[in-house]
């Protein structure tokens, strides 16, 4: 089992930038594929961005292409998502999810993963 704790989250400016991390504990990290996800008020929970165990391979929504990477490094067991020229409806709570896989597949689902974080809140005021 791994535990996931999101960080990073606030209020910015539009066109601004902000960089979420996500730490994770417990089994070995290197063995996950992980993802960031939203959810804004009265919305379904959607997937940002995701990216395999070795980082080969990311997925990125068509409304954050060009301007979030993810990005992380297994020695600190460590996720994270760089957001530039955010923009009002970015609005969310970001959640990092898990899913234990050392394959090549980028998990794109929300049914895909396994383990959650608790989220945090990204403000983007116009």
């Amino acid at each position: 089992q791994v535990q996931l704790v999101e960080s990073g989250g606030g209020l910015v400016q539009a066109g601004g930038s902000l960089r979420l991390s996500c730490a994770a504990s417990g089994r070995t990290f290197s063995s996950y594929a992980m993802s960031w996800f939203r959810q804004a008020p009265g919305k379904e929970r959607e997937l940002v961005a995701a990216i395999t165990w070795n980082g080969y391979s990311t997925y990125y929504a068509d409304s954050v292409k060009g301007r979030f990477t993810i990005f992380r490094d297994n020695a600190r067991s460590t996720v994270s998502l760089q957001m530039n020229s955010l923009k009002p409806e970015d609005t969310a709570v970001y959640y990092c999810a898990a899913r234990l896989s050392r394959t090549g597949y980028v998990y794109t689902r929300r049914s895909d993963y396994d383990y959650w974080g608790q989220g945090t809140q990204v403000t983007v005021s116009s």
